[in-house]
């Protein structure tokens, strides 16, 4: 029995142009002082930059498949004293996760502006290379070389 309080789970919004929860995900996610229209807009750019060079006739379909290919399958939690134990990471923290990596690796190109930026992250997610696919790799390394404590997990 756990000892926090149960977790609700919320419904899920969709954003205004495309109906997709994924892009509002990532809209809340870009999103600081809730300054929402602004995020909106470098969102809405950078998925417009990311299907170019692309034949696909969905706009949607590179960021889903960027989200795909960044989810990660495992991460390492702590337990007791200083072990890492692998656990399987639950469908909704995968997409956070992933969104969450996108938006921080895209922010971390200095130089450029945010919707190029975010737009090129997704462009190399999509296309599996990329610093979130090397920060999820690096998540499923480490998961790996802490096979050991797995029995820790409860």
């Amino acid at each position: 029995m756990s000892r926090r309080r149960r977790v609700y789970k919320k419904e899920e919004h969709v954003d205004s142009r495309y109906g997709s929860p994924a892009v509002e995900r990532l809209i809340t996610t870009v999103m600081k002082r809730g300054k929402k229209s602004l995020a909106e807009r470098i969102v809405y750019k950078a998925i417009d930059k990311s299907r170019e060079g692309s034949d696909s006739v969905d706009p949607l379909e590179v960021v889903n498949k960027a989200i795909e290919n960044v989810r990660p399958r495992l991460e390492v939690k702590s337990r007791r004293v200083g072990y890492q134990v692998p656990m399987e990471v639950t469908a909704a923290r995968q997409i956070s996760l992933a969104t969450r990596w996108i938006v921080q690796y895209a922010d971390n190109r200095k130089g450029t502006p945010m919707a190029d930026a975010l737009a090129q992250e997704i462009k190399d997610a999509a296309a599996g290379q990329g610093n979130a696919i090397k920060k999820r790799e690096d998540t499923h390394k480490m998961a790996q070389a802490n096979r050991a404590f797995a029995h820790f997990r409860w």
